[in-house]
């Protein structure tokens, strides 16, 4: 826009004042905020990280949901004189089995054993599978805050590129250290059904030392979903690139 020429009349006489105006796009500038077409540059250049952040909320909550169920081995025993089902369930916190002893005829129990504090009796797997998937719940909601902070500052047309590139690279570790971690206790757990292993629980939990057969419960896949949609999640926020035309 080039300059403007106004006329104004005072006590008579005629007097011309000349000024150029500044684009609209520039007083955005000004203050740090971006213009038209620098606001659409960041908005076209951030689909992969909204989509980063659908994906990171969806597996931070299977992950939470993964962590809560007991459903990670099934163990089918041949003993049923306390397990009376046949079938118990070994988690990362618990283990729980139906019985019908010491209850009236037609009903049935269920009996739930949790690991608190550190027994040595307990494979050490175990409470490192409960430190993991603590991690990755903690590490996967900074990264979701991480990505909602930098989605924030595109939406609000804040083109500073410090604001917007670091928190979707810290989103973005955030996420795949959260994949990681649970990626790591649920490929055991995997491995250990798939092999048919044991664990040596000690007398009090009325579990046998090993089951005659095991299948991998619901936790499993929950987890698998929710480490590869976190993997993902850091993959896309990682592949941010700050658009060129914006001058910082």
């Amino acid at each position: 826009m080039g300059p403007r020429n106004d006329l104004y009349l005072s006590d008579g006489s005629i007097s011309f004042y000349s000024f150029q105006s500044t684009p609209l796009w520039l007083h955005g500038k000004a203050h740090g905020r971006a213009g038209p077409y620098t606001m659409n540059s960041l908005i076209a250049t951030s689909h992969l990280q909204l989509a980063s952040f659908a994906l990171g909320t969806i597996g931070w909550i299977l992950c939470t949901v993964s962590m809560g169920l007991v459903e990670w081995r099934v163990w089918h025993v041949d003993n049923t004189t306390i397990i009376s089902s046949g079938i118990a369930w070994v988690g990362i916190w618990k283990v729980c089995f139906i019985s019908y002893n010491h209850v009236s005829p037609g009903y049935e129990e269920q009996f739930c054993h949790k690991f608190s504090g550190y027994d040595s009796s307990i494979p050490g797997e175990i409470y490192a599978a409960q430190g993991l998937l603590v991690i990755a719940m903690v590490t996967g909601l900074l990264g979701l805050t991480a990505t909602i902070y930098a989605l924030r500052n595109i939406s609000m047309g804040i083109s500073r590129k410090t604001s917007i590139t670091r928190f979707f690279l810290v989103g973005g570790c955030f996420y795949v250290c959260a994949g990681l971690c649970v990626l790591i206790p649920v490929s055991h757990n995997f491995y250990s059904v798939t092999h048919n292993q044991s664990i040596a629980f000690p007398p009090s939990y009325l579990m046998p030392s090993s089951p005659v057969a095991q299948e991998a419960g619901a936790a499993i896949p929950i987890g698998i979903i929710a480490a590869i949609l976190l993997l993902l999640s850091g993959t896309f926020s990682l592949s941010y690139r700050f658009p060129v035309t914006t001058n910082t």
